[in-house]
Parts: C-alpha cells; sequence; structure tokens
C-alpha cells in the first residue's frame, strides 16, 4: 500500500478513506490490516492529526481549505517523497461526500482518463452525484497529450484535479493545466516531526503498540538516514523492531537501527529537479570557496549514481567560468580529472574528482574571462566590429601583397620587449578594453602588467581610429 509522510499523532482505529475506481461500484471504506506495513498502519484519518506542513496548515490556509472547505479546487501537491502528498489526497476523499478516483501516472493513460472524466460528466448530468475528485500520483510522468486530455474537465469542474508530483511542476506539468490548479508546496518534515512520529509508532496500539522502548542514538539514527522521509524512518523503524524481535530484546538499540538501515535516502533524480538543484549547489559552493560543502554535493551526486562524466565536464566549465587566470592550473587540474575519469572509471575515479572539487573551491576566484568573453559577444551581436585591419590581413598567397594585405605589420618578437605598438582591433572598437583582471591570486600578476601592454600597443598613432585621442590614452572601456 502506498503511503507518504503526514502520520497522526494518536487514534483509537484504523480506516483508509473512500476511494472509488471506475466501473467498481459505490466506493467502501477499507480498515488497514494489521499486517500491512507500519507506515501505512500509522496513515492519519483527520486533518488535526497531521504533523508537519504547518505553512499550509493555518487557519485559512490553502491545505486546510482544501480538505475542509466545501468549494473544491484542483491541485497540484509537489514535495519530495515521504512528505504527505498521498496522504492528503486520501483525506480529501474521506473529508466530505465526493466521489474519489485515484490513477497513477506510471500505469494510466490517455483512454483511462477520458473514461473518468466522461463517466463524471454524466454522473453530473443526471444530478445528486458527489463532486469527482480525481488523483493522478506521479503526474508529472504524464505526457504533453496526456496532460491535454484534462484541460477542459479541469475548466468546467466536472472533475476537481488532485496531482501529486515530486518534480518541479514548472518544468514537468504543462503551462495550461498548471494554471487551472493551486500549487501546494510541500517540504520535507523537520527532524523533530519525524522524531515524534517515530515515538508515536513505538507507542500506538496500531503501531509496535509499545512491545519494544527505543534507544535514543537509535532514533536518532533513524530520524538521520530518513532525510525527511517518514515513510523511511517508519519502514527502517519496522525493521529494526524484527530484528530486534529475532534476538529476542525489547529495546531497539543502535546496533539493530543500523543493521535494518545502513544507507541513507538520497533525493536524486538524474532527469529531475533535485539533480539541478543540487548541482548547482555544488557549483555555488566552489564559487563560495566552501571546500566541505562542495564535497558534499559531489558526495550526494556519487551516491546516487550521477554520470561522472558530467561532473567532470562542469568541473572543466568551472575552472574557466569561475576561476580563470587567478590560479591558471586549475584548467588544467579539471581537464586532468576529466581525463581520468575517461581512463579509470569508477570507484577509483571519485579520488580525481575530489582533488580537483577541493582545488577549485580553494583557488582564487574570478570571473574575468567570463565577463570579458560576454563583453565582446554582446559587441559582436551588436553589429561592432568593422573590417579587419589590412596589416592583419593573410599575405600568403598571390595577389595578396598587391591588395596592401599584411603591409606595414610589426613582428612583436624583433623588438626587445617582444611587445610594439599595433592596432590588433577593428576600427570601431579600437581602445575598448573587455578584460578586466582582478587582484585575486596569480591574475594581480596579470592585473598589474596589462596597463603596460595597452599603453605599448596603442601608443602607435595609426591606432587612432573613430575612438580619437581617447582610444590613444587608453580611457575607453567596456
Amino acid at each position: 500500500m502506498h503511503t507518504d509522510g503526514l502520520f497522526p499523532l494518536a487514534t483509537p482505529t484504523v480506516a483508509t478513506p473512500t476511494v472509488d475506481v471506475p466501473g467498481s461500484g459505490p466506493a467502501s471504506t477499507t480498515p488497514v490490516r494489521m499486517d500491512a506495513p507500519l507506515a501505512a498502519r500509522m496513515r492519519p484519518r483527520a486533518l488535526d492529526e497531521l504533523v508537519g506542513q504547518r505553512h499550509l496548515l493555518g487557519v485559512g490556509a490553502p491545505l486546510r481549505q482544501l480538505v475542509v472547505g466545501e468549494q473544491l479546487q484542483s491541485v497540484i501537491l509537489w514535495g519530495p517523497p515521504g512528505s504527505g502528498k498521498t496522504t492528503i489526497a486520501h483525506l480529501v476523499a474521506g473529508a466530505v461526500d465526493r466521489r474519489f478516483i485515484a490513477l497513477s501516472a506510471l500505469s494510466a493513460g490517455v483512454k483511462e482518463v477520458r473514461a473518468v472524466i466522461d463517466e463524471a460528466r454524466l454522473r453530473r448530468r443526471s444530478g445528486g452525484s458527489p463532486p469527482t475528485v480525481l488523483f493522478i500520483d506521479e503526474v508529472h510522468r504524464f505526457s504533453k497529450t496526456q496532460q491535454d486530455s484534462l484541460l477542459a474537465a479541469v475548466e468546467d469542474r466536472t472533475v476537481t484535479l488532485l496531482a501529486a508530483t515530486t518534480e518541479n511542476p514548472y518544468f514537468s506539468v504543462i503551462a495550461p493545466l498548471l494554471s487551472r490548479c493551486v500549487l501546494l508546496t510541500l517540504r520535507p518534515l523537520a527532524d523533530d516531526d519525524v522524531r515524534q512520529l517515530i515515538g508515536r509508532a513505538v507507542d500506538e496500539p496500531r503501531g509496535l503498540g509499545g512491545a519494544f522502548s527505543l534507544a535514543d542514538e537509535a532514533r536518532d539514527h533513524l530520524v538521520r538516514l530518513s532525510g525527511g522521509d517518514v515513510r523511511k524512518a517508519l519502514t527502517g523503524l519496522e525493521a529494526a523492531a524484527g530484528a530486534a524481535a529475532a534476538q529476542g530484546a525489547e529495546t531497539i538499540d543502535l546496533a539493530a537501527a543500523e543493521q535494518a538501515v545502513d544507507v541513507a535516502a538520497v533525493r536524486y533524480d538524474r532527469d529531475g529537479d533535485a539533480h539541478y538543484d543540487i548541482v548547482s549547489a555544488f557549483i555555488k559552493s566552489m564559487r563560495g570557496s566552501d571546500p566541505d560543502a562542495a564535497l558534499h554535493w559531489l558526495a550526494r551526486m556519487l551516491v546516487a549514481g550521477e554520470d561522472p562524466r558530467f561532473i567532470a565536464r562542469r568541473l572543466v566549465i568551472f575552472a574557466s567560468e569561475d576561476v580563470g587566470l587567478a590560479d591558471s592550473s586549475a584548467l588544467a587540474v579539471a581537464t586532468a580529472a576529466a581525463t581520468a575519469v575517461d581512463r579509470i572509471g569508477l570507484p577509483e575515479a571519485q579520488l580525481n574528482l575530489a582533488q580537483a572539487v577541493l582545488h577549485l573551491a580553494t583557488a582564487p576566484k574570478s570571473n574575468a574571462v567570463t565577463t570579458a568573453l560576454a563583453a565582446a559577444m554582446a559587441d559582436v551581436r551588436a553589429g561592432r566590429g568593422g573590417a579587419v585591419p589590412p596589416q592583419l590581413r593573410d599575405g600568403h598567397y598571390p595577389g595578396a601583397r598587391g591588395l596592401g594585405h599584411g603591409a606595414g605589420y610589426r613582428y612583436p618578437h624583433d623588438d626587445p620587449r617582444a611587445v610594439v605598438a599595433q592596432q590588433h582591433a577593428p576600427d570601431d572598437l579600437v581602445g575598448v578594453d573587455y578584460y578586466h583582471p582582478t587582484r585575486h591570486g596569480a591574475e594581480e600578476t596579470v592585473a598589474q602588467r596589462l596597463p603596460t601592454l595597452r599603453r605599448i600597443v596603442r601608443a602607435d598613432p595609426s591606432a587612432a581610429g573613430p575612438a580619437g585621442d581617447a582610444a590613444a590614452q587608453g580611457k575607453r572601456t567596456r
């Protein structure tokens, strides 16, 4: 039985809300069997039994209105696993007289959706029938065509849509459907909430019924590894209770909890929203010079099975985008890590990635390469930049010299300084400074040298194009 992570504080009996399936006849209430999973047995049956999601449960708040309000609105519930999406759906179904139909996007298609809508429309026309609430779990797995099939029925309230998704609906749900629904964002439960619910499950008759005591270390272990997913915490508790029972123990200790749950839940979908959030946190941690946080996000990606080549590509990009010439070795380190990933592979290449992450996170930072290129490309897109100056044109092919190509070119290595006065930019960009080095790391040396280079290069009178004297003085910048 599928269940989510909002669970009751204390209730004496167990029952599930009404669920109607197309063609199955009248809805019925089915008690939860005591041999059902612990998480299913602890599912709440009333709004006041919920723990967590306080931002949605206040007086007049969206979730409370959804459950107890007389006017139904179509709603999309967006939240991580175990945050209570399915539980809320069942509470909505059982709150008042409603016909509740549940579909899963994993198995249902347009045919099943249209069958529900057609039956709901017939019931509506006949009058006296309760409103139809259509719950679609994993709605992000519906294709655009499948989501389109819901639009008209949601628009005229033939059905009230209640959809659940773990993926960002702004990416996974089509805009017309999203605009017809209220979006409620569920958060992972806080550690204190999970800890409280574990305690209820230990004590409640429909839970473990007080048959075991739970050591504080074991409780903390279950809370920590749940990652805010109460279903995982209760599943781990049930497994730990089984391990304790097998040993004839009356206390669930840390060893039993570790035996039951030895790997934390990693919320990471390589094709989903969590993927982009974690990669973003990874990049921003390196940019923020926080090597410890950067290593955490790297570990999250590696444990979740992210493609190491993707991580390596991000490191190579970062080396130029955020470090640049402040540490010219950064690009070499990142490129070497990418090569190691290709040649060695996992798990050994994890160390190469970690070394590169630590190097980049602790390196001095400069985005001067990024801003310089962006400014140059902006000018090109704006149509700035004329013909190639004659002295820079290719003079090697027959007849080029007769056209004046290459005439007057000064070879820098003929000068003791290896720098000469010469126009290299198109006439309308003479004197424009794209690159502004920072004073960070090795780029400080570049920042000290660059003004001298520019003064020498721009001293040639032939460099005075449309920019005039300002160009010769090096005053124009971009």
